[in-house]
């Protein structure tokens, strides 16, 4: 289980009891909001892209009220956003969906922070299941998700 996984990342850490459990799902932005009690905006939800090539792919972490702009992905990236299909979610990035987080991911599998994120003192990201959550700051965030580097690649929805 992909919990376990990221459990154990943030055991090693010394934060694994920051983790948030919810009885409720937490798997969609405004579930998340609600099982948190924040938000949705600060939810800091993590979309999954193929790679231009390879058999990698790409997270980007953004803020709850965001989506992808395709313009800037493509300027930036080089190539047009193809997100994950169902069954590649898992096999990819380690995390069934509803719970892909940035945490505790194979090595093919590169973090990028979308600058969407800067203006909360903390969000909350999954934690590896449709259930959970951790709270950080984007320092933290950037540190523990060892993200390539924050960009500007989504607009308010």
């Amino acid at each position: 289980m992909a919990i376990e996984k990221v459990r154990e990342y943030f055991r090693q850490l010394g934060r694994e009891q920051d983790i948030l459990e919810f009885p409720v799902s937490s798997a969609t932005v405004e579930l998340a909001a609600q099982a948190v009690g924040t938000e949705p905006a600060r939810i800091a939800k993590t979309l999954s892209f193929y790679e231009k090539e390879g058999d990698g792919c790409i997270l980007v972490i953004t803020a709850g009220d965001t989506k992808i702009d395709n313009s800037k992905f493509k300027h930036f990236f080089g190539f047009k956003a193809k997100m994950l299909s169902g069954e590649d979610v898992e096999r990819l990035t380690g995390h069934a969906i509803g719970g892909v987080c940035p945490f505790a991911n194979p090595d093919h599998v590169t973090v990028y922070l979308d600058d969407s994120m800067k203006r909360f003192q903390t969000v909350f990201p999954a934690a590896g299941s449709s259930n959970s959550a951790i709270e950080l700051t984007c320092d933290e965030l950037a540190s523990y998700s060892h993200a390539k580097q924050w960009v500007d690649v989504c607009k308010a929805m």
